[in-house]
């Protein structure tokens, strides 16, 4: 590892790895990948699962070694390093982040604490956590980025920094980045978070010449560029192989080389010959084939849910909720970690009864239920035991299927059955869950987050599949691209009192803004909401002019309030700035917020 400092259009690069190479016994993950990582660059980071986006990941951030290749830091480099799962002690979250400061000898207590209080209070701690090691996946994911983010680190680097995030989450973090963290690479399958997130994007995978393809714009850009780049290498194959077939007719009729010339003509011929197979290799992508099965129903109403209602733990989850299932409804459940999504599916699919209203269910309705945590596999069975449990044949559709074939169509080798499913990543696991589900004939279809740890692939063919799924669809997921292409309608929960009913996610979203009316029942379902007026009204007109001043004045509020903090050293005092701090901080972005919104209003004045 070495140091470095260049700059380049003004940007400076801070990190340099080249031709690294990575393999974990006879398997190899990547070879001789090579990046370049300048200040302010967004890095989004996709690829198969198994590719070694994590473990590539890990060499960035010093905490695995390369097989081979060198790694070259600016000097100083400052880097975080936020991982997929995170794990904490039995401690509150204050204690956890000033154990993290404690190899600091230089910096007073009073100011350790100072710090620590003013990112837990911008990662939305209240103070009053009692344990981190309780925290749900999604907490714990932001007191890990508390932690490195105390370091000021100069580059962040996240692996999956969605997982165990709800909606809610996911929007706080793509704005959480885009304030604190200038320069960062990220591991995703989130489409619409890459998209959002990210001003540059690499993809790791073998149709590319150097095993990586790296673009300057957001995702919708890289695929564009993604899709030129493969149909000219496509385009490339064909011209070569027409050379090969030139060549190769050359050399049956001219054996031998009489000449100079002849013998440069051989020696390119021969080249030819051996670049045209790895060209191919590149071209030939497989994607995994998933096709849920239909049981053939053409019952109309498949379901009936009737002023449905559920209470847990003393909390009021849902009330009087009303809507009907039938072929080809594919319902989006929505809301924040604990608003009742999975137990509205636990209901639909007979785990669970409801406290208030009923569920009529067609006679012999057929019902497939995804189970978010997969206790349907065992760690310790072998792949081979959990893709084909009997005599290693499958009975797909009324054909029988030898398991070698099967494993393929979800992208396992035939060499991979006999390992233990404890070995596998997340995403391979899903790919078993998912080829179970197949094999059972459903007239409705109950997901519960189906897309954790799927590869933008594997995501697509699934999307696919349910498209073309005949029956009904339950689906839970945070995945906004997921929702927007395969659901007919979403339904938000987390207000027992409100089940306004979406036609798509643009039309939530629509919804959130502060001007949006308040909660509209059941009988306005897929109503278009009304357009805003054009121009401004006496009222804004007055309120834009005046606005300047409130912000100036909340400004200096936020600035007293810094002065503040960094004066204080008591402990309680310190809590209560740092609460008011993050409300005065978001007072200011709420009033730019508004005046861009009135500004923009005034410009389409007709």
């Amino acid at each position: 590892m070495s140091n470095l400092f260049y700059k380049k259009d003004g940007l400076i690069l801070l990190l340099n790895a080249e031709l690294i190479s990575k393999s974990f016994g006879t398997k190899k993950l990547f070879s001789e990948l090579s990046l370049s990582i300048f200040s302010d660059d967004r890095i989004g980071l996709i690829g198969q699962n198994g590719s070694g986006k994590s473990t590539f990941l890990k060499i960035l951030a010093g905490l695995e070694q390369a097989d081979n290749g060198t790694l070259s830091l600016k000097k100083g480099l400052k880097i975080g390093y936020l991982p997929q799962s995170c794990d904490f002690v039995d401690q509150p979250p204050l204690t956890i982040l000033l154990e993290a400061l404690k190899e600091d000898t230089h910096t007073p207590l009073y100011e350790k604490e100072r710090l620590a209080q003013t990112w837990l209070s911008k990662l939305g701690f209240k103070g009053d956590e009692p344990s981190a090691s309780r925290l749900s996946g999604g907490w714990k994911k932001r007191l890990m980025l508390a932690q490195q983010m105390l370091f000021n680190p100069d580059l962040l680097l996240l692996d999956e920094p969605t997982n165990h995030l709800d909606l809610e989450g996911i929007l706080w973090l793509e704005k959480f980045l885009k304030h604190e963290a200038p320069t960062y690479l990220l591991v995703s399958h989130d489409r619409y978070f890459l998209q959002h997130a990210t001003n540059r994007m690499i993809e790791i995978a073998p149709c590319y010449p150097r095993g990586l393809f790296s673009i300057q714009g957001p995702y919708l850009e890289f695929l564009h560029k993604k899709e030129e780049f493969l149909e000219g290498q496509l385009q490339q194959e064909h011209s070569l192989a027409s050379k090969v077939r030139r060549e190769s007719q050359w050399l049956r009729s001219n054996p031998k080389a009489r000449t100079t010339k002849a013998q440069a003509r051989v020696d390119q011929a021969h080249k030819l010959l051996d670049e045209l197979p790895e060209l191919k290799k590149r071209n030939q992508q497989t994607k995994v084939a998933i096709d849920f099965s239909g049981s053939g129903r053409e019952t109309r109403k498949l379901l009936v849910a009737k002023n449905i209602g559920k209470e847990l733990n003393g909390k009021v989850l849902f009330q009087d909720l009303d809507f009907t299932l039938s072929p080809g409804t594919r319902i989006g459940l929505m809301g924040p970690n604990g608003s009742g999504k999975t137990t509205l599916l636990r209901l639909l699919a007979h785990e669970l009864s409801a406290d208030t209203g009923t569920i009529k269910r067609a006679e012999g309705l057929q019902t497939v239920y995804f189970d978010q945590h997969r206790h349907q596999l065992p760690s310790h069975l072998s792949l081979r035991e959990a893709l084909a449990p009997q005599d290693g044949f499958i009975n797909f559709r009324g054909k029988s299927i030898h398991i070698h074939s099967w494993c393929k169509r979800f992208l396992f080798s035939p060499d991979l059955l006999d390992l233990p499913l404890s070995v596998l990543s997340g995403g391979e696991r899903a790919r078993i869950a998912i080829a179970h589900l197949m094999l059972q004939p459903a007239d409705l279809l109950l997901l519960d987050e189906p897309t954790n740890d799927l590869d933008i692939p594997t995501l697509e063919a699934l999307e696919a599949s349910l498209l073309e799924f005949p029956g009904a669809v339950v689906l839970i997921t945070h995945d906004r691209c997921m929702l927007d292409r395969i659901c007919t309608s979403l339904l938000p929960l987390g207000d027992p009192s409100c089940h306004e009913i979406f036609a798509d996610y643009a039309q939530w979203e629509e919804s959130q803004k502060p001007t949006q009316q308040a909660c509209v029942q059941p009988s306005s379902v897929k109503q278009k909401p009304t357009p805003a007026k054009k121009g401004l009204s006496y009222k804004e007109k007055k309120e834009l002019e005046d606005i300047e001043s409130f912000i100036l004045k909340a400004e200096q509020e936020v600035q007293e309030l810094t002065l503040q903090l960094e004066q204080t050293q008591d402990n309680i005092s310190l809590s209560n700035i740092c609460q008011t701090l993050a409300i005065a901080e978001a007072k200011v972005e709420q009033l730019y917020l508004r005046w861009e919104e009135l500004e923009s209003k005034q410009h389409h004045k007709t």
